[in-house]
């Protein structure tokens, strides 16, 4: 996937519209209920993702089980979070070095992770 098709994608299953809140091309997935990022797309030297090379690449920093980040980092495309918590984010190649399908599944375990937390309900305890 590349930055283009993130969009395209978050824009048909969550309603998302990417927002540029910085003077670049930098652009920030939200909720529309709660405002909390899912996801950031970033332009990132290659150098600070510890790659060889001085040009800019586009990465996706998505939300993601700590449990599941170790595993992941081993894979290619998949960076320690830039600019994030590097326990609870992750960095994500958007080259194609990473499988579309599981950065449609790191975007929606983000979405979730970042969703508004529903309560639970109670029951009363009425004596029956």
């Amino acid at each position: 996937m590349n930055r283009q098709e993130v969009f395209e994608y978050v824009k048909q299953q969550y309603g998302t519209e990417p927002d540029y809140p910085w003077k670049d091309w930098n652009a920030v997935l939200r909720h529309k209920d709660n405002s909390k990022w899912y996801g950031v797309v970033l332009k990132v030297g290659r150098d600070k993702l510890g790659l060889s090379g001085e040009e800019t690449i586009d990465v996706l920093n998505v939300k993601c089980d700590p449990v599941l980040i170790g595993s992941l980092r081993t894979q290619p495309g998949f960076h320690p979070a830039y600019h994030m918590n590097k326990e609870k984010w992750i960095s994500v190649r958007l080259d194609g070095s990473a499988p579309g399908d599981e950065i449609k599944s790191l975007i929606a375990m983000s979405y979730e992770l970042t969703g508004i937390k529903k309560k639970e309900t109670r029951k009363q305890d009425n004596g029956q």
